[in-house]
């Protein structure tokens, strides 16, 4: 396995999900139609919506109760009907990772210094899950190991770094600002990442993708089908700021395809949303028809 596929792609605030899952597939919904939405949704409409992607009403019930039990949903009950709704937390994540999703890969236009953000720390190896969450946020934070206690980043966010490892209780840390001497003998803090296998998985992302692009070009995609792919590509895109440290222009290797991936995800996921939002007021409508209408695609330059 390659350091690019190591990490997964979800925010550090959220319990870990496998991409695809239901609790993941949830979250994307919620976000995507439902944001900044105070009413509560019944349970049925969601359990409805994941129908849509091939999950059973147990394993939905199931994913429900495992996001109010991490303090991501609310749950109310109106007679024989439960009810459930984004928790503030959630709001406050979904919200910061949604614009690092948009904006991430976006050129600046800002050249680069030539300085590193380096990470140093030390955790005892039985404190086991204080290491797997600080590898978690500071891959979120554009960081990779350079060593195995020394990390770097391309950008200047040390200071968000210590103030992750203070809050994971990692205080034997440093954390400073660095140039790298070009010396024939010395590692490049580039090579901390798998470029070779990060941009095999940029050009999968568009093989992958490619196609659906084509068949919106044709009308081919109804309103059960661009919900599915619309949230489908969410999931698979939202890996990538996990993954990819967005190294300057200057360190990265000639025909890069992340600029293609991220014009293929933004053009792909706008356009899928008329139709897909549909999809979900049809759903919503039938358990609540008072709140179909509050339903709308969140576009990229949402807020």
């Amino acid at each position: 396995m390659t350091k690019a596929t190591k990490a997964a792609g979800e925010h550090p605030r959220l319990p870990r999900t496998r991409q695809g899952s239901p609790p993941s597939l949830l979250l994307t919904l919620l976000g995507d139609y439902w944001w900044g939405r105070a009413e509560p949704l019944p349970s049925a409409a969601l359990v409805e919506l994941l129908a849509d992607f091939g999950v059973s009403d147990v394993a939905a019930r199931a994913a429900l109760s495992r996001m109010v039990k991490h303090g991501l949903l609310a749950s109310t009950r109106s007679g024989r009907n439960t009810f459930h709704e984004l928790t503030p937390r959630a709001q406050t994540v979904l919200s910061d990772g949604a614009a690092r999703i948009f904006s991430f890969g976006a050129d600046d236009g800002e050249p680069w210094d030539g300085r590193w953000s380096v990470v140093a720390f030390s955790v005892p190896e039985a404190n086991r899950a204080a290491r797997e969450a600080l590898r978690t946020r500071l891959r979120w934070l554009g960081f990779a190991p350079l060593y195995d206690a020394l990390w770097v980043s391309p950008h200047e966010h040390h200071a968000e770094a210590l103030a992750e490892l203070v809050e994971l209780g990692v205080t034997a840390a440093t954390a400073f600002v660095a140039t790298a001497p070009d010396l024939p003998a010395t590692v490049p803090p580039q090579s901390a990442w798998d470029l070779e296998g990060l941009a095999a998985l940029y050009q999968a992302f568009v093989d992958d993708w490619e196609p659906t692009h084509a068949a919106l070009g044709r009308g081919a995609i109804d309103p059960v089908d661009a919900l599915v792919r619309r949230t489908e590509l969410m999931d698979a895109w939202r890996a990538f700021p996990g993954l990819d440290p967005d190294l300057p222009a200057s360190l990265l290797p000639t025909g890069w395809p992340r600029p293609r991936a991220r014009e293929l995800f933004l053009d792909t996921y706008e356009r899928l949303g008329v139709a897909a939002s549909a999809r979900v007021r049809e759903v919503i409508a039938r358990h609540a028809p008072e709140l179909a209408d509050h339903a709308a695609e969140r576009g990229p330059v949402s807020s």
